[in-house]
């Protein structure tokens, strides 16, 4: 006859006081399949670079009377469309139609293998979605990756413009003529390579939210995660390695005085955002993604901006205050 195992009391106590094993991050397919987005998404169809390429979007109605007028949400290179969820409640609820795209290379969209990614293109890209959706004029909103971007879009397409807003964009400082080393794709490409949860999570933590986490900002870094642990992670990290090259290599501060647009620059003062710092000596690693004198700075180089900041928050306040965030957008957009 068997026995029931009697576990001595310390044994059991270390039992029960063992930790459970952390959880994977989950696995996306390389067009960030398995992900859901908080609205229906649809495929803008094109040709581009003689590939067909597909742009994934989100397209919103206004939940109360509509003004008639258009955002487009360009999103930042460690962030896709869904990351605007908050402020696309927001705005619809204000009567504003609302379309958010991921870019090429990007998210839900074609990560193609051979492509030249440059700001222009893409701004091109984004100016046919809207043009084939019988758009004609929108208010820009870049955040990130996606500020820099958007400044291209209002050089690029001014009278398709009617308003920026710049949302601690990158590029608000020439990195490489700062000093900051060159490095080629290669180089880039196997350092994305490296990405996981972990690393991206420790990244944002220390850059983007001055060494706070909150337990929501886990599902954004889960979302890019996921498509660096499936099985189109090589896809992934090669894209994100030609956009970081495009980001490194193509600086728009110096167009800033061109810009003819009513701007608002919506600054968290604890970014401390730098591409390429780590290559960068500890002198000059220290000075660089200085936000709240590169907000100041910029404001000063855009006529007719117009800056808003944000003390205690950092590189993604739409995300970590959205309720204050949304606020002050909607005020700009006023």
């Amino acid at each position: 006859m068997h026995r029931p195992l009697l576990l001595a009391p310390a044994l059991a106590l270390a039992f029960a006081a063992a930790p459970a094993p952390a959880a994977q991050p989950p696995f996306y397919g390389p067009r960030l399949e398995g992900f859901a987005y908080p609205h229906p998404v649809r495929h803008f169809e094109f040709e581009s670079q003689k590939q067909a390429l597909s742009m994934a979007y989100m397209d919103i109605a206004p939940t109360v009377e509509a003004n008639g007028r258009t955002v487009l949400l360009l999103h930042g290179k460690n962030f896709c469309a869904a990351t605007w969820e908050s402020a696309i409640t927001a705005l619809a609820g204000a009567g504003f139609r609302v379309i958010a795209p991921d870019q090429v290379g990007f998210c839900k969209s074609s990560k193609p293998r051979r492509y030249q990614f440059s700001l222009g293109q893409l701004a091109d890209n984004t100016h046919a979605l809207l043009h084939s959706l019988g758009i004609t004029r929108a208010v820009v909103v870049g955040h990130s990756m996606g500020g820099m971007l958007a400044a291209r879009y209002a050089l690029q397409y001014p009278d398709g413009t009617a308003q920026l807003v710049l949302v601690n964009p990158i590029g608000l400082e020439d990195w490489r003529a700062e000093g900051v080393p060159w490095r080629n794709v290669d180089a880039w490409y196997a350092g994305e390579l490296k990405t996981s949860f972990d690393s991206i999570k420790a990244y944002q933590q220390k850059v983007y939210y001055g060494g706070k986490w909150k337990p929501e900002y886990d599902r954004w870094v889960a979302m890019l995660a996921g498509m660096y642990a499936g099985p189109g992670k090589a896809a992934v990290a090669w894209d994100q390695a030609l956009a970081s090259d495009m980001i490194f290599n193509q600086p728009v501060v110096y167009e800033f005085p061109r810009i003819r647009v009513p701007t608002t620059l919506l600054i968290g003062q604890r970014d401390r955002t730098a591409i390429g710092r780590d290559l960068a000596s500890p002198e000059l690693a220290e000075q660089l993604g200085d936000y709240p004198e590169l907000g100041k700075r910029a404001a000063r180089l855009i006529r007719n901006s117009r800056l808003v900041e944000f003390e205690e928050l950092g590189h993604s306040p739409q995300v970590e205050a959205p309720a204050r965030f949304n606020a002050a957008l909607l005020e700009a957009l006023e």
